[in-house]
């Protein structure tokens, strides 16, 4: 298996630990060194999605409160994650960085920002680039999305060499009913295969499509950039749990990205949308943030010679 990007960390790791009171959630955060090995340098950020029904805004106030280093913004129908301005406001408000922009390529933002898909990616490209945002995470073409799908590879690496913003392509997964998968996407729905030079992988969608994701981290490599960090249980519906709760090797994946040294960004992609409260909602973020603090720690040199040995 090949190992990930190594590097040295800045500071002592963050392990967090949740305290929840009766109206209020805290992550208390406490530094620690383990058996003096290097320490990995990605930050953990949060999705904006993951708040959602609630706001953009509402996802910085909680990212910041939490503890998080940073947010990703989902670009959909919430018109401030549609507008750098506005989005800068919240920066400089919060005292937190937007790391990612996440081009509206769903089903539902299919009319956000027009509708030509590499217009789409352009103004992605723009507002990264406004907003110091390194990365654009964009989801592989609609297979009905037919010249788009056609030049797609090619045009992402055309894009890619006209900015120092990596759009790094996420792994989706096939559709199932009645013994048989389908995929909607094209030229695939895995990113493994071809032939990016950046690539976010999702855990949620590993879980849809019973894919392993720490084998699939191994071959990536150094093109591995960008982590979704989420969990399931390999039913046929996207559920992005919170880490911990399913079935993916969640805390082995970070582990093994910490053993290389990753230095990515790690964004906290969950479903609070059943949440009954905020401090429902905002338990589940610091839970999921506690738990990947935790096991993206570098491991001792025992360990780093299981993993790579």
């Amino acid at each position: 298996m090949s190992p990930v990007r190594a590097g040295p960390h800045p500071g002592p790791m963050r392990l967090g630990v949740i305290d929840i009171g009766s109206n209020t959630v805290h992550l208390l955060v406490v530094d620690a060194h383990r058996g003096g090995q290097p320490q990995p340098s990605a930050r953990v950020a949060l999705s904006t999605a993951s708040t959602y029904p609630e706001s953009t805004a509402s996802a910085f106030e909680m990212a910041a409160r939490l503890g998080y280093d940073g947010v990703e913004i989902m670009v959909w129908t919430d018109p401030v994650s549609q507008d750098p301005e506005a989005l800068r406001r919240l920066v400089d408000y919060h005292g937190i960085p937007i790391l990612a922009i996440h081009a509206p390529c769903l089903l539902l933002t299919q009319r956000v920002w027009g509708t030509d898909p590499w217009a789409k990616l352009v103004r992605a490209r723009a507002v990264a680039e406004t907003l110091g945002a390194p990365t654009v995470v964009v989801h592989p073409p609609f297979r009905w999305q037919r010249d788009y799908a056609r030049e797609f590879v090619t045009g992402i690496e055309r894009m890619a060499g006209e900015t120092d913003v990596r759009f790094a392509v996420e792994n989706m997964f096939p559709l199932r009913a009645r013994g048989r998968e389908v995929s909607a996407y094209a030229p695939d729905w895995s990113p493994v295969d071809d032939d990016y030079a950046h690539v976010t992988l999702d855990l949620s969608h590993t879980s849809v499509s019973r894919s392993d994701p720490v084998a699939m981290a191994g071959v990536l490599g150094e093109r591995l950039v960008h982590v979704h960090m989420a969990d399931g249980v390999g039913s046929a519906k996207d559920e992005h749990l919170v880490p911990g709760r399913g079935t993916q090797p969640c805390a082995e994946l970070l582990e093994l990205l910490a053993a290389g040294g990753f230095d990515g960004t790690i964004v906290v992609e969950i479903n609070t949308r059943r949440a009954e409260s905020r401090v429902q909602r905002e338990a589940d973020l610091a839970e999921a943030l506690a738990f990947t603090r935790l096991h993206f720690a570098a491991p001792s040199a025992a360990g780093l010679h299981h993993t790579y040995g």
